[in-house]
């Protein structure tokens, strides 16, 4: 018999302030981000009190918070960058956070925000699949650049 966290989805979230870009993270990582990993659930969150909300609501009911957070740096007000590092600070635990930013040269802002994997645009399934693949993996703050 299959044990029921071995075939529990994984629970991610995505942010950004563009529902587009949204959809294009759910649509390019697809129901499973690799062989081997459960099937994915999304949260979507279009403000960075979405986030926090989604997190606390997470934690009132006894749950992790997320297996992995999707933000987008290019978001406006406080982009994902700024909230990553936010969360990090204020988190006891905090999922691993993938990035999304406008350009590879952008790997040091994602350092600074402890993320643990960046995506640059423009982007692709492929490098989404790949970088949620290794946050679900990666050993936390350690900057890994996917693709």
């Amino acid at each position: 018999m299959t044990d029921q966290a071995e075939t529990a989805p994984l629970e991610l979230l995505v942010f950004s302030d563009n529902a587009a870009v949204r959809q294009q993270v759910i649509d390019g990582v697809g129901r499973r981000p690799a062989k081997g990993l459960p099937l994915v659930s999304w949260t979507e969150a279009a403000t960075a009190e979405g986030v926090r909300l989604a997190i606390k609501d997470r934690e009132k009911e006894g749950l992790v918070p997320f297996a992995a957070l999707v933000l987008d740096g290019e978001t406006k007000k406080l982009g994902g960058m700024g909230l990553a590092h936010e969360l990090f600070t204020e988190l006891d635990r905090r999922p691993p956070v993938v990035l999304l930013t406008a350009r590879p040269q952008d790997d040091w802002l994602a350092a600074w925000s402890k993320a643990e994997v960046v995506v640059p645009r423009p982007l692709d399934p492929l490098s989404l699949q790949e970088g949620v693949a290794k946050a679900l993996r990666a050993r936390r703050g350690s900057v890994t650049p996917a693709g």
